[in-house]
């Protein structure tokens, strides 16, 4: 069983900026794939950015790409997205999930344990 709390989340303006955190309890850190997600009012939760258990491999989504970076360090069972000119559309829960696995993932399903998510707001 793994546990995750997010923070980091608040209000800013557009083009400003965030690092959120997720700190993992429970089954060891170091070994799982982990990912940050979002779900904005009314839509479906969306996949932000992956990496794998290392750190060595990463992943997003084409709207993230450029201006997200997500890390880890597995000595502070931490894994962190700095998020940059963030915009008002991208209003929402940022959710942090791990895999079972250590592998990259870039899917929902492929992801076990959920954070109970933290709230970014963008004022335009």
């Amino acid at each position: 069983q793994v546990q995750l709390v997010e923070s980091g989340g608040g209000l800013v303006q557009a083009g400003g900026s965030l690092r959120l955190s997720c700190t993992a309890s429970g089954r060891a850190f170091g070994a799982l794939a982990m990912g940050w997600f979002r779900q904005a009012p009314g839509k479906e939760r969306e996949f932000v950015a992956g990496i794998n258990w290392s750190g060595g491999s990463t992943h997003y989504a084409d709207s993230a790409k450029g201006r997200f970076t997500i890390s880890r360090d597995n000595a502070k069972n931490t894994v962190y997205l700095q998020v940059n000119s963030l915009k008002p559309e991208e209003t929402a829960v940022y959710y942090c999930a791990a895999s079972a696995g250590g592998g990259l993932y870039i899917t929902s399903g492929q992801y076990v344990y959920w954070g109970q998510g933290t709230q970014v707001t963008v004022s335009s």
